[in-house]
């Protein structure tokens, strides 16, 4: 498998391979007898072709593209699985496909693509190697057959694989997943790791067994134990979900969030929505956004923050006016901020020796950290070591009304929440901040969307369809601005006295932060969101 990594040299065949107790967990995953035929469709290293057969297991077919690789092993067949003339059929499939993206793609495997008559059936360049893989693996197998791979989830909910993931739905059904978030299974590898397994066959399971794992460290065969007995343990998570649909986005949620994420972006839609479906899907722009409401921006760029922070040191008045209030994200909570921090803030292109006769007192605080300062990243040009190195968005952090703060990476294992705070005017976010605030045009209070972003039908939704990696959501500008928002129709009287009282009791809560109020907040949205 292949995924974007940093100083690593190019991996031309996607070739991360798979350890052993992974490889033993995945073979015990199969319902099959010994005398079983058995395909390894990209073997690499031959991990699974010696654990098959440390297991009994000796009717075992293997390709693989590198031919340095299992050569200790007599089954395999050295060229390329995907334009293989395979006429026989398996019980089993079982392995660790090539992930590349087409746009890393070799020259040779991208001509090998474009003859290939399942590629242009089902697929496209903006598809990749590792669809090819599932797609002709599931043709190999026998009715009731079996396919178990390991891959990177991703596929489960994007555009560009509909097409693989509607062929599965009509030729077959998912019977387990386990889904890795910030589980460390590959080298130098980050993204989130699925292990399933599907079975080919007319008669469909009705539920798929699901279980997850957040922790961050090496799995052991005690832990794969655990997660396939569906066993209690520390960062675990196990739940039933319903067998997947056609022209949906997979899912590893139970019936009741999937169909409260169905309601929210049911009941955000937009009215007489003309566009034409797109590979299957709804249109991005089919409900609302908060993107249409909402003008976001990702905080000031200081290079290092430390240099910049005030720490009780005498200030004259020329100081005392080039300073700026700052909330950092750890002091972010759900609805307020807890802090505010004194940063130093100076905008004029000045010399040195201006720099110095101005502001003697920030002179003496920055030569401290002159050094690293000079090393920051200059974005092009000469920046002052007494100086932001990056004031994006500035005029919209300098207008006169209050904002909405969330820190641009929330850490999601074990909370339900995020913490979106409501933050006066005049006090700015640094880089690990992105800020929000209302259009001139938008009618909602900037409290009701405030406690918006706060339900946990939001977390929920982000959870789902947010930028996640591991366990951290991101939230920059396109993120947030791709959330549903659920606009108030100012012809209906019910959702305006809705809006109103959801505005006055934020309020209030803001005010003296009784928690009572929040779940009278969210039981007037589940009746706006009809959830």
């Amino acid at each position: 498998m292949e995924v974007g990594l940093k100083n690593i040299t190019k991996n031309k065949f996607g070739q991360y391979f798979t350890p052993k107790v992974v490889a033993d967990f995945m073979i015990e995953l199969a319902d099959i007898s010994k005398e079983s035929k058995i395909l390894e469709p990209s073997c690499g290293e031959g991990v699974f072709i010696e654990a098959l057969q440390q297991k009994g297991y000796t009717n075992i077919t293997a390709y693989e593209i590198d031919t340095e690789l299992a050569q200790e092993f007599l089954n395999v067949h050295y060229q390329s699985f995907v334009s293989a003339n395979i006429n026989d059929t398996f019980d089993l499939i079982i392995g660790n496909p090539p992930y590349i993206r087409w746009k890393n793609l070799e020259t040779e495997l991208k001509l090998e693509l474009s003859v290939n008559l399942l590629w242009n059936k089902y697929f496209n360049s903006l598809c990749d190697y590792l669809y090819i893989f599932i797609l002709k693996s599931i043709e190999l197998l026998n009715e009731k057959g079996q396919l178990i791979f390991i891959c990177p989830e991703y596929w489960m909910n994007t555009t560009h694989s509909v097409s693989l993931r509607n062929y599965m739905i009509q030729n077959g059904s998912f019977e387990e997943i386990y889904h890795f978030n910030e589980t460390p299974i590959f080298n130098n590898v980050t993204v989130s790791i699925v292990i399933f397994k599907f079975v080919k066959s007319k008669k469909k399971f009705n539920k798929i067994k699901v279980a997850k794992f957040y922790a961050n460290q090496k799995l052991t065969f005690e832990t794969l134990n655990n997660l396939k007995k569906q066993i209690a343990i520390k960062d675990a998570e196990y739940v039933e979900v319903s067998q997947f649909k056609v022209n949906e986005r997979w899912l590893l949620q139970t019936d009741i969030v999937r169909k409260e994420l169905q309601k929210l972006e049911t009941v955000c839609q937009k009215q007489n929505v003309t566009s034409l479906l797109d590979l299957f899907e709804k249109p991005k722009t089919s409900f609302h956004t908060i993107g249409e409401v909402c003008d976001i921006g990702n905080g000031l760029v200081s290079g290092l923050d430390k240099a910049f922070q005030l720490n009780g040191c005498q200030l004259n008045e020329a100081e005392k006016i080039a300073t700026i209030n700052v909330i950092k994200a750890k002091d972010l909570m759900p609805f307020f901020a807890e802090n505010i921090t004194k940063y130093i803030f100076i905008k004029n292109n000045l010399k040195e020796t201006e720099f110095q006769k101005i502001y003697p007192n920030f002179y003496l605080h920055f030569q401290e950290y002159k050094i690293d300062l000079e090393k920051r990243y200059q974005y092009n040009r000469k920046i002052n070591y007494w100086e932001w190195v990056f004031l994006r968005n500035f005029n919209l952090f300098s207008k006169l009304e209050q904002r909405i703060f969330v820190p641009c990476k929330e850490r999601i294992s074990n909370k339900n929440h995020f913490r979106f705070a409501l933050v006066d005017k005049n006090v700015f976010p640094t880089q690990d901040v992105t800020a929000i605030f209302k259009k001139p045009n938008t009618k909602e209070s900037i409290e009701y969307i405030l406690a918006y972003l706060n339900q946990t039908v939001i977390f929920d939704w982000l959870k789902n369809n947010g930028i996640v990696k591991g366990n951290i959501i991101e939230f920059s500008e396109k993120p947030i601005a791709s959330i549903p928002y659920k606009k108030i129709d100012w012809k209906n009287q019910n959702e305006i006295l809705l809006h109103d009282s959801i505005t006055d009791l934020t309020k209030q809560f803001l005010t003296n932060k009784n928690e009572k109020l929040l779940l009278k907040i969210s039981a007037l949205f589940n009746q706006l969101l009809k959830l």
